[in-house]
């Protein structure tokens, strides 16, 4: 059998072992410990590291068209079994992938914690969200701060990964994780000189301590009356200060395309000819017609009441777990370690 490939449609992903390796435990290396399987991790469109000639074309017929040409252009005319997975407005972009046709092997689907019904509701309150958020993040560590303290993941070291992948430099426009890749690599040709440049050094300081004086200490001048100190005033220009990061994408500058992505989304789930799972984070969270397609049988249904909105982040050793069960149980993948099988929510 030919190991199944789990392409994920996430709204950015960073690299592929970057996306899934939150904490010491990541979803990725559990998931393929405990069955056999291969992952793709995909940048949409205007996000993470992803630079197209039109990145404002957020439409769900554009990103899902994305989809599909990655999906050919790495495998061709024979790709594997595909099992498409996403989250939030990333599912939207799968389901319609799926129905659509646009991966021809594709046997499985799997959309985490977005529902039309709900996802129509929010929109209204979307801006008013989006305009509450920080504009600006002095630090990478700030920002993972507020994701964390937020609530926007439960999970820090989930944390320390997605939202690096959300950021960019102001200064400079480049992206938060190119940011680290290149300080990465100039410390790894670095390495190998510091040691030469540092003993060199330390041979010229002792040098100098020979051949010069003792310095005589500086008196210290009480300052003159009309002496004026000044602390440097922060910049009112983000740009002045090279260290301040902001969003990687102005979701705000999406909404024309919001509609499209979530209308009539649940009819088009529950039409997709493959396995298919929902994972959510409540039960609440059912629209009528995915109501009364659970209980016709027509898709899984799994939920993990103790997660946050980011179910993947918060808890990745349970959603692998999930995963891993649905693959089994719809005979996509081979297992390779025993695991706790996670039922199927009623």
């Amino acid at each position: 059998m030919s190991a199944a490939v789990l392409a994920l449609c996430f709204s950015f992903s960073t690299e592929e072992d970057s996306l899934l390796s939150v904490g010491p435990c990541c979803l990725w290396s559990t998931l393929s410990g405990l069955v056999k399987c291969r992952c793709a991790a995909v940048d949409l469109r205007g996000h993470g590291d992803s630079c197209t000639s039109d990145d404002k074309d957020l439409s769900a017929e554009r990103l899902s068209s994305d989809v599909g040409n990655i999906i050919k252009e790495m495998y061709g005319d024979e790709a594997p079994p595909i099992i498409l997975v996403g989250h939030s407005m990333g599912g939207a972009i799968a389901v319609h992938t799926a129905i659509r046709h646009l991966v021809p092997s594709l046997i499985g689907l799997v959309v985490i914690d977005v529902v039309e019904g709900t996802a129509m509701d929010a929109l209204s309150s979307m801006q008013s969200f989006l305009n509450g958020r920080p504009n600006i993040f002095k630090s990478l560590e700030q920002g993972i701060e507020w994701c964390v303290r937020s609530g926007q993941v439960r999970n820090l070291e989930s944390a320390r990964v997605s939202m690096v992948g959300q950021l960019k430099r102001v200064e400079t426009e480049e992206t938060a994780t190119a940011e680290l890749d290149h300080q990465l690599e100039a410390a790894s040709h670095s390495g190998n000189t510091d040691t030469i440049l540092e003993e060199e050094e330390e041979e010229e300081g002792e040098n100098r301590v020979k051949d010069t004086k003792e310095p005589s200490p500086i008196p210290e001048t009480p300052p003159a009356d009309n002496a004026v100190f000044k602390t440097p005033a922060s910049p009112t220009n983000p740009k002045e200060d090279s260290h301040h990061y902001t969003w990687r994408i102005d979701l705000g500058k999406t909404e024309p395309f919001w509609r499209g992505w979530f209308e009539g989304l649940s009819m088009k789930f529950l039409s997709c000819q493959v396995q298919k799972m929902l994972l959510l984070a409540g039960v609440d969270r059912l629209d009528k017609e995915l109501t009364i397609g659970q209980m016709q049988g027509k898709f899984q249904m799994q939920v993990l009441p103790q997660c946050g909105h980011a179910v993947h982040e918060d808890s990745p050793e349970r959603v692998a777990e999930v995963l891993a069960t649905f693959l089994v149980r719809n005979k996509v993948a081979e297992p390779t370690a025993d695991f706790h099988r996670v039922f199927p929510a009623c």
